[in-house]
């Protein structure tokens, strides 16, 4: 698969909505939109990225997961300055994508790959993050599951939107350390 040729196929957040969303997932889209809510420290850290981050997000508009996790990586966009490029990818419509970045033999959404400006791989994530899986752990399997931490005084969007950032800035470290990459900005 030729990356650099599927990264530039992909949409933009709001072109990926109006391509694939209803006018009732593209209400839900804008209201979890509307809930994220960055802190002071988040918005810096998103503004101080130095390096291009490319990242391919498989979707579905008519997804919750995708609902309540794909806002957010339209927040980090914005406020990256323009170092995230964001490029989103319908499921159904890339299935030769999807089945590349399968998540425990399916085709789980979201999934994120993350790319260098240049287009070598240097990870993925996805479909949910430890946060709500301990929140559906806790609701589904209840007592017999414990999942060995305290309650938190952050709501569920809140601790997704931190646990996304922790990796979005994991990449951006590897990024901005890359020898390679370091010799070919000179910094």
């Amino acid at each position: 698969m030729d990356l650099a040729e599927t990264f530039e196929a992909g949409l933009s957040y709001s072109e990926f909505l109006t391509a694939h969303g209803t006018a009732d997932h593209q209400q839900r889209w804008a209201t979890v939109h509307e809930q994220v809510n960055l802190t002071g420290s988040q918005w810096e850290l998103l503004g101080g990225f130095i390096r291009e981050m490319k990242v391919l997000v498989v979707a579905g508009a008519w997804c919750g997961d995708c609902v309540n996790q794909c806002p957010i990586f339209d927040h980090f966009a914005t406020a990256s300055n323009g170092r995230i490029k964001l490029r989103f990818f319908d499921r159904d419509q890339h299935s030769d994508l999807a089945d590349a970045l399968s998540t425990c033999g399916a085709q789980r959404v979201p999934s994120v790959l993350f790319l260098s400006e240049d287009n070598f791989v240097c990870g993925r994530y996805g479909d949910r993050t430890l946060a709500k899986y301990r929140n559906m752990a806790a609701t589904q399997l209840g007592a017999a599951c414990p999942s060995g931490i305290g309650e938190s005084d952050q709501t569920l969007l809140d601790q997704v939107t931190q646990e996304w950032l922790n990796e979005f800035e994991r990449i951006q470290l590897m990024l901005r350390l890359s020898g390679r990459l370091r010799k070919l900005h000179n910094d």
